[in-house]
């Protein structure tokens, strides 16, 4: 059973910060790629961010370029997504994503359950 479990989530002012994580079960992980998806309410759900196998390769929204940091630990089989500089439009649920191979149109197969994220203007 392969399970994803996104942490971090909260409400923060425009302009602050936080740091999600998302710790994967049940497989090995490292061999995957990660990546960071979100959905905010009645709106489809948008690419945020990816990291390859080996964490040396990220891809990154337009719309987070710059304020957003996607990273891992396959140790640990986590995934991190640093948030700083914040913006209302920022607000929505933040799911955790893998698979083999992702792609910004593409997700992998693998979610987690999400983490709510609120930017307060």
């Amino acid at each position: 059973q392969v399970q994803l479990v996104e942490s971090g989530g909260g409400l923060v002012q425009a302009g602050g910060s936080l740091r999600l994580s998302c710790a994967a079960s049940g497989r090995t992980f490292s061999s995957f790629a990660r990546g960071w998806f979100r959905q905010a309410p009645d709106k489809e759900r948008e690419f945020v961010a990816i990291i390859n196998l080996g964490g040396g390769t990220t891809v990154y929204a337009d719309s987070v370029q710059g304020r957003f940091t996607i990273s891992r630990d396959n140790a640990k089989n986590t995934v991190y997504l640093q948030m700083n500089s914040l913006k209302p439009e920022d607000t929505a649920v933040y799911y955790c994503n893998a698979d083999p191979n992702i792609a910004t149109l593409r997700p992998g197969r693998y979610w987690g359950q999400g983490t709510q994220v609120t930017v307060s203007s």
